[in-house]
């Protein structure tokens, strides 16, 4: 596991493993969501989730940085970091704004 970096905010766990896959995207969507600019969510999985990255990459654009932690076949972690504003508020996420 590569710990080279270190986030200087502080860095919020999110164990997917514990999440039912039904609820699983949303649940990240909205922790995503609840961050501020320059804090972290350290991603916890048993498979590499490549489609969700996709979404993650077409829903934030250049707001989120993503940074894998650890790459197994049985193990990833991946540092989602926001860059800069806030995640969503370019999506049209439909949030009063009174929630931030």
């Amino acid at each position: 596991m590569n710990m080279a970096s270190t986030p200087a905010e502080p860095v919020h766990p999110f164990d997917a493993r514990g999440i039912g896959k039904r609820f699983r995207h949303a649940a990240i969507f909205g922790a995503l969501d609840a961050l501020h600019p320059g804090e972290t969510m350290r991603f916890i999985n048993d498979h590499d989730p490549l489609p969700l990255l996709a979404q993650l990459r077409e829903r934030y654009g250049k707001t989120l940085m993503i940074e894998y932690r650890a790459r197994e076949s049985f193990a990833v972690m991946i540092d989602f970091t926001v860059a800069a504003g806030r995640p969503g508020d370019d999506t049209g996420s439909g949030c009063c704004g009174a929630c931030g």
